[in-house]
């Protein structure tokens, strides 16, 4: 599938997130930055171009294959099963888009170095009226986010219906450690 990734919703995504391409610009220049869940590697390769170094994480080696050849550190690991596996790690920014396992929210936030930026987007509750996911584990409860990382200063919040790419219910947060 190439450069393309699939949403948990079935769109096809080829291009950065725009909120995602809107914060990123808060997560200190040249600084190193986690795409965790990482598919293809949509978010790591446009971060890679702007100067960023990147380890993309994703269970899937195929989806992971062909970073390496663009200069993008890969790991592969299933992030539900096992030992959270950067325990010593920090991070300067840390991208998550369309994933969402609960029981990565503190590690997540221990992995931010001071300074860092979280970039978060995924689905939340309403979105079982637009399409997959639809299981409730799978979707962010109304203002979940806010409370989910309470070291960070929160510098975005966005939730509700969007349009693109494809009509969904998302919730988006950026938030930094000072």
């Amino acid at each position: 599938m190439d450069s393309a990734r699939l949403s948990r919703n079935g769109t096809q995504l080829a291009q950065p997130s725009p909120w995602v391409v809107r914060w990123s610009l808060t997560i200190p220049a040249r600084g190193r930055v986690l795409d965790l869940a990482a598919g293809s590697g949509r978010h790591a390769r446009w971060l890679t171009a702007r100067g960023y170094r990147v380890l993309a994480v994703d269970r899937d080696a195929d989806a992971l294959a062909g970073l390496t050849r663009e200069g993008i550190e890969v790991l592969q690991a299933d992030l539900e099963q096992g030992p959270w596996p950067l325990p010593d790690a920090h991070f300067d920014g840390i991208v998550v888009t369309c994933y969402l396992h609960r029981p990565l929210f503190s590690l997540l936030e221990a992995a931010l170095a001071p300074g860092g930026v979280l970039i978060y987007e995924t689905f939340m509750v309403g979105q079982q009226d637009f399409g997959r996911p639809t299981r409730p584990d799978f979707l962010l409860r109304p203002n979940e986010l806010l409370g989910a990382f309470p070291g960070l200063v929160v510098l975005a919040f966005a939730q509700g219906y969007s349009q693109a790419p494809r009509p969904a219910m998302m919730q988006r947060i950026t938030a930094y450690r000072p």
